[in-house]
């Protein structure tokens, strides 16, 4: 019997370690840097030299394919003027505040239709046909319900990130195994402690990938609400910087608006929900991916 208990207490440990996040070492900073930030500085000057090479063989006319040069004397002189940090500004601060508006909208909602049957027939297939429909399609009904004001961009801009919110967090808690929240009922858990303390830190991973597509979406609606959408009033976002670009025909301030919506989109990425994905994965055992 004592070498079937030893036998029994080797396999439960076993288990224990299969069952841990495997313990690595942290790369040093030059080969992370090497890893991480050299590849995409490559693709880009690839990308740079394929574009200088097709101005020099000049198959288009200047007006339709400037050169790198140009584009980027037009981000100097944007950044010089001062009106490219202005429409920074003004864009990233929309989609921000637009954003957080969504989370706070879209986690209960999300919570309620993964958890009420009733209401994940009644609007769950809504919900997912909302998040297909192009987010463009709500500014003229946003512009005739709300008139061309910044309530316009927001209503925009929540059309295309709740759904998406939503739905990841759905699908996040639609895949936590059944034990966990019947651990939690054994418990004496009850419905508003069993979604803070085991659904929401379970669905973690399925809520972030939600909150990236969801920000993803408030950005590409944000820009198609201010291209359309124009008045005094809306002041100078991004969109309508490329809008302005495009009415003077300026194919390098076009260009320069193009990059700048770019930067924001991989900033944005890099510097949060990278990190937050990470620490996620990481947490969970999941450095495959990392």
């Amino acid at each position: 019997m004592p070498q079937l208990d030893t036998d029994l207490s080797a396999v439960g440990a076993g288990l224990d370690a299969l069952d841990a996040p495997a313990q690595e070492r942290r790369p040093s900073l030059r080969k992370r840097f090497l890893r991480t930030a050299v590849p995409p500085l490559i693709a880009f000057a690839l990308l740079l030299g394929a574009w200088q090479a097709l101005w020099a063989l000049a198959f288009w006319p200047e007006y339709q394919l400037p050169s790198p040069g140009s584009v980027w004397a037009a981000v100097v002189e944007a950044v010089e003027t001062g009106r490219a940090f202005g429409v920074l500004w003004t864009s990233v601060s929309r989609a921000v505040l637009g954003f957080l508006t969504a989370v706070v909208i879209a986690t209960p909602l999300g919570l309620l239709i993964a958890k009420v049957r009733v209401v994940r027939a009644a609007i769950g297939s809504l919900l997912t046909g909302l998040q297909s429909l192009p987010s463009v399609a709500w500014v003229p009904a946003g512009i005739l319900w709300f008139g061309a004001t910044p309530a316009t961009i927001y209503f925009v801009v929540l059309m295309g990130s709740v759904p998406s919110i939503a739905n990841g967090l759905v699908s996040g808690v639609d895949q936590i195994p059944p034990l966990l929240p019947r651990v939690g009922q054994a418990l004496g858990a009850g419905r508003l402690a069993s979604a803070r303390h085991i659904l929401l830190p379970a669905a973690l991973p399925g809520y972030l990938s939600g909150l990236k597509q969801g920000w993803a979406f408030s950005w590409r609606s944000l820009m198609a609400a201010e291209i359309i959408a124009t008045s005094p009033q809306l002041g100078e976002g991004l969109g309508q910087y490329l809008h302005n670009g495009s009415a003077l025909n300026d194919i390098s301030m076009v260009i320069a608006a193009i990059f700048l919506i770019l930067l924001v989109g991989v900033g944005i990425e890099l510097l949060v929900f990278r990190p937050l994905e990470r620490a996620v994965l990481r947490a969970r055992g999941l450095t495959g991916a990392l």
